[in-house]
């Protein structure tokens, strides 16, 4: 596929979520995206780079969005790199708020990596070899979690339960890959 055929689908894809939140409202949009309004909107959250932490009620039971709790999700998950902010996508929010629900969403989560700026990308690529070229942590749609309290393998067969995106899994060193994309697993 090329770039400009992707770049046309997530395009059209956001543009679909957008008129449908717009039209239907918070609440169906909230349905649509965790499939159940009445789960809660809620996360506890440690950036591991920057030592910040977030408990933060994005959502509320009826499906309402708030705004300044999701720009604070936005700061907690910018690039830490550079400081660099850019708007995390909500489904990669409702996936990792799933999977706090399913492990009794008592945990703080650790992430690791959120939005990544393309420089501080570059420089891991560089570094590390096994980043992607087009990784969705770009995009603001992926993040890198562990949870201290919670097997590693429990957390990752959490997530592929979901089916909810990627999920990718890296035992060596302690954090799985979510992302927004389509469902597949490494």
């Amino acid at each position: 596929m090329t770039s400009s055929c992707c770049n046309r689908r997530f395009f059209l894809k956001m543009s679909l979520f957008t008129t449908f939140s717009l039209v239907a409202g918070d609440t169906a949009w909230a349905r649509h995206v965790t499939g159940d309004e009445e789960l809660p909107g809620k996360l506890r959250l440690l950036n591991t780079h920057t030592g910040e932490r977030l408990n933060v009620m994005y959502r509320s039971k009826g499906g309402s969005y708030d705004k300044e709790a999701l720009d604070s999700l936005n700061w907690l998950l910018r690039c830490h790199h550079n400081n660099e902010v850019h708007p995390i996508d909500i489904q990669i929010i409702e996936f990792l708020n799933k999977i706090h629900h399913n492990l009794n969403g008592e945990h703080e989560i650790h992430v690791i990596s959120g939005y990544r700026s393309s420089q501080y990308n570059d420089l891991l690529r560089k570094k590390n070899g096994g980043v992607a070229k087009r990784s969705l942590h770009l995009q603001g749609r992926a993040l890198d979690i562990h949870i201290p309290d919670v097997r590693l393998s429990t957390l990752r067969k959490t997530a592929l339960n979901l089916k909810m995106g990627g999920v990718g899994y890296y035992p060596k060193s302690s954090f799985i890959h979510i992302d927004s994309g389509s469902f597949r697993t490494w």
